[in-house]
């Protein structure tokens, strides 16, 4: 069955995780329905700063504005069965964790939660607070899983985009997707210099 996933872009620098992570599931088009984005307006900055002018035509992705509470995935009742959130900024992770659905993303996080669907965050923060680890643990308790943006290099990428890649096809593995990736001790499909 295809799935319907949500795409939060919060306002946390490291653009390259989302940009990498929309090209991964356009690869992946065979396996999903409906993709549902929203951005923050801090993360279309970043993008920008980071990567660029953001386009949303070049991606098949339905695409909503942060105050859209229209969107279908402001209801539990539209079945979207995953949320991934990559960046997810603190502010925003804190929102969620405190139930403070002030935007589309904050609504559609408390929706997955409350519904006991996958809501996957994808944290890029250091040092880390007291406050910020809090945070973690309440969204944790509530059925949510903390995916720092932490790469692996054990499969020797190079480049920037190979190494976000490590994030993100552990990221779409969480989320239940069917992918070819690099795996400890069974190696890389497209040699050892890939990701994928």
């Amino acid at each position: 069955m295809k799935k319907k996933i949500i795409l939060g872009i919060a306002g946390s620098s490291g653009s390259i995780y989302a940009k990498v992570l929309f090209d991964r599931l356009v690869e992946l088009r065979d396996q999903w329905v409906k993709v549902g984005v929203v951005m923050s307006s801090n993360a279309i900055i970043n993008w920008e700063l980071e990567l660029g002018a953001f386009n949303p035509a070049d991606y098949p992705f339905d695409i909503y504005s942060k105050m859209d509470f229209n969107a279908p995935f402001a209801s539990g009742s539209a079945r979207y069965e995953t949320m991934i959130i990559c960046p997810c900024s603190m502010g925003t992770l804190g929102r969620i964790a405190s139930g403070i659905s002030t935007d589309l993303m904050t609504r559609a996080a408390d929706v997955i939660l409350k519904e006991r669907r996958k809501l996957i965050l994808v944290p890029r923060e250091t040092p880390l607070s007291l406050i910020h680890l809090r945070n973690m643990v309440s969204i944790t308790e509530a059925g949510g899983i903390i995916a720092p943006a932490s790469p692996s290099f054990y499969s020797q990428v190079d480049g920037l985009e190979n190494i976000a890649r490590t994030v993100v096809d552990r990221v779409l593995d969480l989320a239940g997707f069917d992918l070819k990736t690099y795996r400890w001790s069974e190696g890389s499909p497209s040699g050892p210099n890939s990701s994928g």
